[in-house]
């Protein structure tokens, strides 16, 4: 092994590393959402401090390799991936802090019906499964994995469209319920844009291992390419 090659494998380590980390936020702000817990959304607050540092120790890795290898090929696409997904993946994390605070600025335990019936819980669930899908297609280097991201995220997309109606639908029957249905509200729109951070880190994936340019294509164009 070169030395480039054994600086981009520590780049690739770290990475994955703050992934799991955001992976990590995400896991406990279900929880705390479900179980009302404000001490795992306090963890959450605190684990993003540890994903800032991650995201600048990695660009500065990055920066180091850029100008003392001067790769090329696949070796820079490679680092010019992992800067845009470092970014996306920090991304994903303010979105878990916010959902976090909203958790924690919450009065009382969310009502079961306002959940069920605008589906945050599974909006959630969905965003915690694409995260971890796309961490596998990292690892594993396989643009597959990154192509199904585009078509798990069209959930997300139904949910959030229809987020207006429900919750006016469920104003409307629970009035008492307005600030909390306005917070879940809040949430969805929060969550549909971990999916869109999902899928630009599945396009950087897939530029990085087939020299592809998916950015500018609708989502039905980059499932089917």
């Amino acid at each position: 092994m070169t030395k480039l090659d054994s600086e981009l494998s520590t780049i690739k380590e770290e990475t994955i590393e703050m992934w799991k980390l955001v992976e990590s936020q995400l896991q406990k702000g279900l929880s705390a959402l479900l179980n009302y817990d404000k001490d795992l959304a306090r963890e959450i607050v605190m684990i993003e401090k540890r994903v800032n540092g991650a995201e600048l120790k990695i660009d500065r890795d990055c920066e180091d390799i850029l100008a003392l290898y001067s790769p090329v090929a696949v070796d820079l696409r490679f680092l010019l991936a992992v800067l845009k997904i470092n970014t996306n993946l920090e991304r994903i994390g303010d979105i878990a802090e916010g959902i976090a605070k909203m958790i924690l600025d919450t009065k009382e335990p969310f009502k079961k019906s306002l959940l069920e019936v605008t589906m945050v819980i599974e909006m959630y669930g969905e965003c915690l499964q694409m995260v971890s899908e796309i961490l596998n297609a990292f690892e594993k280097e396989d643009s597959s994995i990154a192509r199904s991201i585009f078509k798990r995220d069209e959930l997300l997309d139904q949910i959030n469209t229809k987020a207006n109606e429900l919750i006016g639908s469920y104003v409307s029957d629970h009035p008492d319920d307005m600030e909390q249905s306005l917070t879940v509200l809040s949430m969805i729109r929060r969550l549909e844009r971990i999916g869109d951070q999902a899928e630009n880190i599945a396009e950087e994936i897939i530029f990085y291992i087939e020299a592809k340019v998916l950015k500018h294509l609708s989502k039905k164009d980059k499932k089917n390419d």
